[in-house]
């Protein structure tokens, strides 16, 4: 996929979100009664904007091979960090990011070990995994699933934007500590598969009018931090290494100032990063190989066959 063209498809690719309605049994759960309950479009729970999904492929030619930094010289990245040596080598951010208070952040690294997207977003979405690298996590899963992906990537416009490979709606709550209150989200996330081997995990936040689909009752619920924007570029680069790009724009809630938010929310993605760099070359006690396996044995007992990519 040439570099203009990964461009526009991620363009086109979040106006699609703001617009499209999809069909209504796409994204639902069975209640307790076991009815089926219509959730609802896209349109209405997606809130990720163009200039975020730009920003997502922001990068250098080495790096996503997407643009270069003049195409759009309105996007201004500040760094933060930057070392060669280091797992994550760079950091950058945009200080309040469409107007939205909290900056955006980007994270750059590169990795030794196959690129393997399921198990990247399982270290963040499994929370046997994610506890072995967030201190602070409580709980993280899974609750409105998307099993009809033929239907998704219809919606999508057969492959336009890649292959959907995982949709679904999902909740993380993390604990208190330091005298801050205990935090929860409920996301949208998703993955999209590109032909060249590259995959864009994604997600934003739903709207508080969302907060019925939480789960627990009203005594359970804890401040809403907002993720605004998340998204994951993997890119091979090699056969065993790739590279990865980490942009996030989240508001932690409760009135913090960012100049105390921003630095924990570095620490805990270099966290991840040191563990995804483990956990990628099979180190101390990595399950990569047994991860995979178990996966292919999934898939097979699933038997999905995307409609898109070849097989």
């Amino acid at each position: 996929m040439s570099c203009p063209t990964l461009m526009n498809s991620l363009d086109e690719f979040s106006k699609f979100l703001h617009s499209h309605e999809w069909p209504c049994n796409v994204l639902s759960r069975t209640t307790s009664e076991g009815s089926w309950l219509s959730m609802m479009t896209v349109s209405n729970t997606v809130s990720t904007t163009t200039d975020a999904f730009l920003t997502l492929c922001h990068t250098d030619t080495h790096l996503l091979r997407c643009c270069s930094t003049t195409e759009h010289p309105e996007i201004k990245w500040k760094t933060v960090e930057a070392n060669k040596k280091r797992t994550v080598h760079k950091i950058e951010k945009i200080d309040n990011f469409k107007g939205l208070g909290a900056p955006i952040l980007r994270f750059r690294s590169s990795l030794k070990g196959p690129c393997v997207s399921d198990a990247f977003a399982n270290l963040i979405m499994n929370l046997d995994e994610r506890a072995k690298w967030d201190a602070q996590i409580a709980d993280v899963r899974e609750l409105y699933p998307i099993h009809d992906l033929d239907a998704a990537n219809i919606a999508m416009g057969f492959g336009k934007y890649g292959d959907c490979s995982r949709l679904g709606v999902g909740y993380c709550q993390t604990k208190a500590a330091f005298g801050v209150s205990a935090r929860e989200q409920l996301t949208m996330c998703g993955i999209q598969d590109l032909p060249d081997g590259s995959t864009i995990i994604w997600g934003t936040e739903m709207e508080d009018w969302h907060n019925h689909l939480l789960p627990g009752n009203d005594e359970d619920r804890h401040v809403r931090a907002k993720s605004h924007i998340f998204s994951t570029t993997l890119i091979p680069t090699g056969e065993d290494s790739f590279d990865a790009e980490y942009v996030l724009q989240m508001d932690l809630g409760g009135g913090l100032p960012n100049f105390l938010t921003t630095p924990v929310i570095c620490d805990t993605v270099k966290s991840l990063f040191r563990h995804a760099e483990k956990f990628f070359q099979g180190q101390e006690g990595s399950e990569l190989e047994r991860w995979i396996e178990q996966q292919a044995l999934d898939d097979s007992f699933l038997n999905r066959h995307s409609i898109l990519m070849p097989h």
